[in-house]
């Protein structure tokens, strides 16, 4: 039996997919990678403001700082 759960992570893992589809077509349009994540933050949070509000928004935001840090977004290590 599909749960509500089932269909919000299928959602989320569909929703993925298509920005990363939509972000491969970006690099092969030779867009910077630098220019795409500005655009996609831009998008996001303006999209996220209009749904929660500003003060929602912003306490997501400084919640990051700590995430960043710790190295949640950080996908590959570095060897030099």
């Amino acid at each position: 039996m599909r749960t509500a759960l089932n269909a919000a992570d299928d959602d989320s893992q569909n929703a993925l997919a298509l920005i990363l589809e939509a972000w491969d077509e970006g690099l092969e349009s030779g867009i910077p990678a630098e220019r795409l994540a500005y655009a996609a933050m831009f998008t996001a949070l303006t999209d996220l403001v209009g749904i929660y509000g500003e003060d929602a928004v912003l306490t997501l935001v400084q919640g990051l700082e700590r995430r960043v840090r710790e190295g949640e977004f950080t996908l590959a290590t570095r060897i030099q």
